[in-house]
């Protein structure tokens, strides 16, 4: 148990730092070395260099590269997928999505309705990539995961029971491992299972056909989902994502190439879009070989 809470607080205290270090690189004029940035964050450069290429994906030189401010609109330009191309190319949900295999299946609405009733859900807390994530699973698949760091890990789960408040809420971390492993690069066959109204539902699979290293508008998926009107409709329903990252509203920019809001806070937004972009271009260069 105190092993658990000590990683716990390691991973608060690492994302804390990479968030200092991520806004004093966003918040720059010029270029920032990487020992100028170690002795502003009182780590030595080689430490600094494992940890925030750990949780950010790419060192803080690339990340100057990646994700200065502009990084939305540069991703926008060059990687920009409409979903209609995803789809046809077959870089869909129903394929490869962090290099592993995801299947979902939606909660009926009559079900959904209920407000959760008659389901269990287990619970959990783990480590990520962008800090602390609380995992929320039913029989069929993961229907949860909340990022914590910049809203608490109380608020994130008073957040997250609220969407279904007549479910039955069971701590079993053990139970959720597996999928929460492969959703963060390990190994496994990943499943989701869908929990909300019929619009969201919708809206929810059109970002699944949104590759990694790729981002889409929401005026894109308001067309996708057949309702080009819709617009705020479809940002609602991006907001309320229940399963970021797997579902991975992150990728939904404004049309103006702004990053927007993301319901648990902007910075990991911006650190999601960086490790994507890097594991794009890693893969591309290894291709080249």
């Amino acid at each position: 148990m105190n092993t658990h809470v000590s990683h716990g607080q390691e991973a608060s205290y690492h994302y804390k730092l990479m968030r200092r270090a991520i806004d004093r690189l966003d918040n720059s004029e010029e270029p920032v070395s990487l020992e100028a940035l170690a002795e502003e964050m009182h780590l030595s450069p080689a430490y600094l260099q494992r940890l925030f290429s750990k949780w950010v994906g790419v060192s803080p030189k690339r990340y100057q590269q990646f994700l200065a401010l502009d990084h939305a609109k540069t991703l926008l330009r060059s990687h920009h997928s409409t979903l209609e191309t995803a789809v046809e190319t077959g870089l869909s949900g129903g394929g490869r999505l962090h290099d592993l295999f995801l299947r979902w299946e939606a909660m009926s609405p009559g079900n959904y309705a209920k407000g959760g009733a008659g389901l269990t859900i287990k619970t959990g807390w783990f480590d990520s990539p962008f800090g602390r994530v609380l995992a929320m699973g039913t029989e069929i698949g993961l229907c949860g995961m909340a990022f914590a760091e910049e809203t608490g890990e109380g608020t994130s789960y008073q957040d997250m029971a609220s969407r279904w408040p007549a479910a039955e809420f069971n701590e079993d971390a053990a139970a959720l491992t597996p999928w929460v492993e492969a959703a963060f690069g390990g190994s496994g066959e990943q499943r989701l299972h869908l929990i909300g109204a019929p619009f969201q539902i919708k809206v929810w699979e059109a970002l699944l056909q949104v590759p990694s290293g790729h981002v889409t508008t929401y005026s894109d998926i308001a067309r996708a989902v057949g309702s080009p009107k819709a617009v705020r409709a479809v940002g609602t329903a991006v907001g309320k994502n229940p399963v970021s990252w797997l579902i991975p509203c992150h990728r939904a920019l404004r049309k103006s190439g702004e990053l927007g809001g993301y319901h648990w806070g902007t910075p990991i937004k911006r650190a999601m879009l960086a490790y994507e972009s890097a594991e794009r271009e890693t893969l591309a260069g290894s291709l080249a070989k």
